[in-house]
């Protein structure tokens, strides 16, 4: 049951399980439409178009259902042709499927061209004389499933990925958080390779996040096109809960920091071959800053002093103090230089 609860918290949870049922009632009205209204001998096609035009945004399901519209009655009057002209064989049952399977490369209709196909199909495969009457009433069951999918998605909850993609990049802040605390931890006292080792593989596992994030996010733009919300929503509160936050600029600052972060693991991992002690001053205040870093870009809320000022201080500290060996200062200024670029990131996603 906990489990049961946290997966029914999750926006994208919400929004799959909301789909489906928004698809189940665009194809059941569909459905009941065709067979009891337009008293439909073989009410398939309205249904079954509702269910391809009810998209994950309301924008894709009307981009999407004009080209379902324009493919499937192209298939209609591709079956016709065929149909009336040639017969219904094997041979030109075949010669529709590579007719239509072509019209499917089509570019503007290129999403559901294969809905040429699918309709020759149906109509060739349901018994073409009887059915050659009635070809008018087929495209017309396509317009309705078609208009029925579109209504469904725009009235019912028309769906906005702002919460998913705004819970993408809340998780990756947090697993960088945690893995900026956790090196700070480590690096405070000691560290060993695979420590180091263990770092990389959450950061692969971060990126590879990353780029499934960049999907959702990408969804969220589209999402707000075409979208009736946003019209109720400013009528009724003003500006929509998220439309000033630019999810990409958020994303793209975050994907920096993950490459930044990479080099920082990877200049750690290296400096454990490294012979000699560190200086305690500089491993102090670098675990220190790395740390509230950390606790930052996790919660950026958290009231804390200037990321970048500290680094600042602590630079101009070391350069002063005279006693950091020359050799030690490449490692030193590497730290220090990947933390400057993450203080950066961290600031610029705070104020998104």
């Amino acid at each position: 049951m906990p489990r049961l609860r946290e997966l029914a918290g999750r926006p994208d949870v919400r929004t799959d399980l909301l789909q489906i049922v928004k698809s189940v009632i665009a194809a059941t009205a569909a459905w009941w439409l065709s067979a009891h209204v337009l008293d439909s001998p073989l009410p398939f096609l309205a249904p079954w178009t509702a269910l391809l035009t009810v998209h994950a945004t309301v924008h894709r399901s009307l981009s999407r259902g004009v080209q379902t519209t324009v493919a499937s009655a192209i298939g209609v009057g591709l079956s016709f042709l065929i149909g009336f002209y040639l017969g219904v064989n094997v041979w030109t049952f075949a010669l529709a499927m590579f007719v239509g399977l072509a019209g499917a490369r089509i570019t503007w209709i290129r999403d559901e061209g294969v809905a040429i196909a699918t309709t020759a199909v149906f109509v060739l495969s349901s018994g073409f004389s009887d059915q050659q009457p009635l070809l008018l009433d087929r495209i017309i069951e396509v317009a309705v499933g078609v208009g029925i999918g579109v209504l469904v998605n725009l009235l019912i909850i028309p769906p906005m990925r702002d919460q998913q993609a705004a819970s993408h990049v809340d998780r990756i802040d947090r697993r960088i958080g945690d893995i900026l605390i956790n090196m700070s931890d480590e690096f405070s006292t000691s560290w060993e390779t695979d420590a180091a080792d263990a770092w990389r593989r959450e950061i692969e596992s971060v990126s590879d996040e990353v780029e499934t994030a960049w999907g959702t996010v990408h969804f969220a733009r589209e999402s707000r096109r075409s979208n009736p919300r946003l019209a109720r929503q400013r009528l009724g509160r003003g500006q929509p809960a998220g439309e000033g936050v630019d999810y990409e600029e958020v994303l793209g600052r975050v994907d920096e920091a993950v490459s930044h972060l990479r080099h920082l693991i990877r200049t750690l991992h290296e400096a454990t071959y490294a012979e000699g002690p560190w200086d305690e001053r500089f491993r102090s205040e670098w675990a220190s800053i790395a740390r509230d870093a950390g606790h930052a870009i996790a919660d950026p809320d958290a009231e804390m002093a200037s990321i970048h000022d500290r680094l600042v201080g602590l630079t101009h500290a070391m350069a002063e103090d005279g006693r950091l060996p020359r050799d030690s200062w490449p490692v030193y200024g590497s730290l220090l230089t990947s933390m400057f670029h993450i203080a950066v990131l961290i600031d610029d996603v705070a104020s998104e």
